[in-house]
């Protein structure tokens, strides 16, 4: 199922440009998250990290230019996704192939040694509550004494009145910062399915879909729920470092 060099750069690029219809300020989110990691791990020799929901490597390759001495481990479900991440951010992490919150999903990560970091960004949301407390438990048992959990994702706010408010000041950033102009999800996977090297790839994706059956909706904690629920899975001090509209980096730091 591998593809060529040339066919990854342009989907990577494509999927770039795609994803900043979604993440508010995209950019500056991947800054702020590789700021909390490089500030908890300095001095350390060769930090290890986890990035989880790495689609095609995005952020750990982000990691990786900031943090060249950082072992970087890139997990997620999707094959096409992880196969152009392999493919063109080939040096910046270790890729893994899991579904997370499922059955022995850490397992599958082969480590050999505390994380110094986990850090995820639009990817932890879809998880139902019971399963995103037991994947906060198994993050936290993975991370070293003082290690983080750095997540940036959409977080609605505790007062549902006022949600509708912190969703069109985001859409609004995104339009002034020409988000909109690219095209949507929908769009990207569409004309990805019509790709003849892809094509593979594209069906494994298809099959396993649906056999998890990941139609079911996204849950939509707000901040302050996630808070609890890092407290009570083994993080003692839990913090947004970042905000704008709903979308928050949240981080989590495990108590020592």
């Amino acid at each position: 199922m591998g593809i060529s060099m040339a066919v990854a750069g342009t989907w990577v690029e494509r999927w770039e440009r795609q994803q900043q219809r979604y993440a508010v300020d995209r950019e500056e989110r991947f800054t702020v998250i590789t700021d909390v990691v490089e500030y908890i791990t300095a001095g350390r020799p060769r930090p290890l990290l986890l990035d989880l929901g790495c689609g095609p490597g995005s952020l750990a390759a982000r990691l990786a230019g900031r943090m060249p001495d950082a072992e970087v481990v890139a997990a997620d479900m999707d094959p096409l996704l992880l196969e152009l991440g392999r493919t063109h951010h080939a040096d910046a992490a270790r890729y893994v192939d899991t579904v997370i919150g499922a059955d022995g999903w850490t397992d599958a990560l082969g480590l050999r040694r505390p994380l110094d970091g986990a850090v995820s960004t639009t990817a932890l949301h879809y998880l139902p509550e019971p399963v995103l407390l037991d994947t906060y438990r198994r993050l936290a048992a993975l991370l070293r004494p003082g290690g983080v959990l750095v997540n940036g994702d959409h977080f609605p706010p505790g007062d549902a009145s006022c949600a509708g408010i912190t969703a069109h000041v985001g859409r609004c950033r995104a339009e002034r910062t020409g988000g909109h102009a690219h095209e949507d999800w929908d769009a990207w996977w569409a004309a990805a399915a019509r790709d003849p090297e892809l094509a593979d790839l594209y069906a494994e994706r298809a099959r396993r879909r649906a056999a998890l059956d990941t139609t079911g909706p996204d849950e939509d904690l707000p901040l302050e729920r996630h808070a609890e629920l890092l407290h009570r899975a083994g993080f003692r001090h839990v913090a947004p470092v970042w905000r704008y509209g709903d979308s928050a980096v949240l981080v989590a730091v495990k108590g020592d």
